[in-house]
């Protein structure tokens, strides 16, 4: 599976963050921390909006890093991504970005 697909399937080259990050684009900074501000209800800095990829070596957003409960129970179950597990089609964690991201589905089921 391609590297820069997340553990929940979301491909980070189409992430805001990540996009900021590999242009060094501080207008792109500021705009999606904002933007995750008012989603997350907490303040959220331009200079925490770095990330080389979900499941790559390098930096990630604090939630991303620590706080993505996806991520952390893909690391913790050593999978490769949630298409790797069999609870996957029932996980309440996941089903929120599957049940609303048919590209996510089709990236952890393998499908093009």
């Amino acid at each position: 599976m391609k590297a820069l697909i997340a553990y929940c399937g979301l491909d980070c080259e189409r992430c805001e963050a990540y996009i900021a990050t590999k242009n060094d684009d501080d207008i792109l900074r500021n705009k999606v921390a904002k933007e995750w501000s008012e989603l997350n209800n907490v303040d959220i800095k331009p200079e925490m909006i770095n990330c080389d990829g979900c499941r790559t070596n390098g930096r990630k957003t604090v939630y991303c890093d620590s706080l993505c409960p996806i991520r952390q129970c893909a690391l913790g179950k050593n999978m490769e991504t949630c298409g790797s597990c069999d609870e996957m089609m029932s996980c309440s964690k996941v089903k929120i970005v599957i049940g609303n991201n048919g590209e996510a589905l089709r990236n952890l089921k393998g499908k093009p």
